[in-house]
């Protein structure tokens, strides 16, 4: 599946690019929530949870779904249409608010009608039976909505604000001028490039050009979720983030203008890549191979000899692993010797687990 952004009529003024606060926090929340995810912020991670107030901790737990499976749309601009500014949180409909949690709780928008949650009994029904398919805390929250939506947004404005007391505030102040330079970025590539070049360039390892012979040309984002996004007819918000990586999150819902949360470093290896290396690792002639030059590097022809394979196919198993990375090659005189890329072989593991989140 895939997110595909339609190029064909979006002028590069179809596209913003800002810095919000709110949605960084929302990607801090998750990684406070499930650090293990996040090895390279581990040891903030903990930091903050344990030095952390009682009420901090316990807010971290309640409120979960809001930034967890399904990032909380309440967490990003364009509530009030398709400006880039913010709504306001204590300012939002409590029909509006109502809705939007609805769907966090029930970890999906797609299949889903909660515009009156909290006055119809059919649609409250179906978001409890959602929510108690879902992991604890999600029919708690759930529950807590229907019962009073009042006060449990002013208990996530509260929370929010303990946020901001207990790490957020200094943490922003470090990050602000990292994500104010990556959009400056996405800017000036927009304005160079165009569209394509600068959406490409947020997720290289994952995103593709694609330009058919008939029908317009498209940017495609290799996720786990199908959407299309035409920008010439809804313009779409780019937003950096860096506690938010590696995930690219993409926040598509009905009649919102759509967001782009991509992190300022991508993976360099994505879910493709990550898949053609295991699978090429599958061929036993392969293993015998790489088995060999992982020793010392060698020549075609030692490896035929040694194989008892041919040189030609000696060369196409060695071409393979080259165009995966997996193998250099290197010349000394008039031999050309080719040997295993331990290192890269060491990190298919991780390059998978980060490519599977992206």
């Amino acid at each position: 599946m895939s997110v595909v952004i339609v190029l064909d009529g979006a002028a590069p003024g179809r596209f913003g690019v800002a810095v919000s606060p709110l949605a960084e926090l929302a990607a801090c929340l998750h990684v406070l929530t499930g650090s293990a995810h996040h090895t390279e912020h581990a040891a903030w991670a903990d930091q903050v949870t344990r030095t952390a107030p009682p009420a901090f901790r316990a807010g971290l737990g309640r409120f979960a779904p809001l930034w967890t499976a399904l990032r909380w749309r309440a967490f990003y601009p364009g509530l009030d249409g398709p400006s880039p500014a913010a709504a306001p949180l204590a300012g939002l409909g409590i029909d509006r608010f109502a809705e939007l949690t609805a769907y966090a709780c029930a970890s999906g928008y797609h299949g889903f009608d909660f515009s009156q949650v909290c006055h119809d009994p059919g649609q409250a029904a179906v978001l409890r039976h959602a929510a108690a398919r879902l992991p604890e805390p999600h029919l708690g929250l759930a529950e807590d909505l229907l019962r009073d939506p009042e006060a449990l947004r002013a208990d996530i404005l509260r929370f929010l604000d303990l946020c901001g007391r207990v790490f957020f505030g200094g943490l922003w102040a470090q990050t602000a001028p990292v994500l104010d330079r990556a959009a400056h970025l996405v800017r000036r590539r927009l304005a160079d490039g165009g569209p394509a070049p600068a959406l490409v360039s947020l997720s290289p390892s994952s995103a593709r050009l694609v330009t058919p012979s008939a029908g317009p040309a498209r940017v495609v984002f290799d996720k786990v979720h199908h959407a299309v996004i035409n920008p010439a007819r809804t313009p779409l918000l780019l937003i950096p983030t860096r506690y938010g990586a590696p995930h690219l999150l993409v926040k598509n819902e009905p009649g919102l203008p759509p967001v782009v949360h991509f992190p300022v470093e991508a993976p360099e290896v994505g879910v493709t890549l990550a898949r053609a290396r295991l699978l090429a690792l599958t061929d036993p002639s392969r293993v015998r191979l790489c088995r060999l030059i992982a020793r010392q590097a060698m020549t075609t022809a030692d490896l035929a000899d040694r194989l008892t394979m041919t040189r030609p196919q000696v060369s196409r198993h060695l071409r393979a692993l080259r165009e995966l990375g997996l193998v250099r090659m290197e010349r000394h005189g008039r031999h050309v010797l080719y040997e295993l890329d331990v290192g890269a072989i060491g990190r298919i593991g991780r390059d998978l687990a980060t490519a599977l989140q992206y």
